[in-house]
């Protein structure tokens, strides 16, 4: 989470009672207001968004590449590569192919 002062605007959201029960109790805990430790959440619930959205972003330029060009490696391939992932034979990844 960055330490940076950013400029803050006021949110309001609605809770049942059992969760705001259960974040007041946690907060107490950890000596940290609610408020705190939702904004913590928040920022990783975005942070965690935005790493699927980069995912899938990338997963369709993927499949773009793929249609404009052919290139490609098999599964075959890509496992054979993976097997040997952390020995002292660790090979080079496979080379794309038509």
């Amino acid at each position: 989470m960055s330490t940076t002062t950013a400029t803050t605007v006021p949110m309001s959201i609605r809770l049942d009672v059992n969760a705001r029960e259960k974040l007041k109790a946690i907060a107490e805990r950890q000596k940290r207001s609610a408020h705190a430790l939702a904004t913590e959440a928040i920022n990783q619930f975005i942070e965690q968004k935005e790493r699927e959205n980069a995912w899938q972003q990338g997963c369709e330029d993927a499949l773009k590449h793929f249609d404009k060009t052919g290139l490609h490696a098999t599964h075959a391939e890509v496992m054979a590569w993976m097997d040997t992932w952390g020995t002292d034979k660790e090979l080079p990844p496979p080379a794309c192919h038509p």
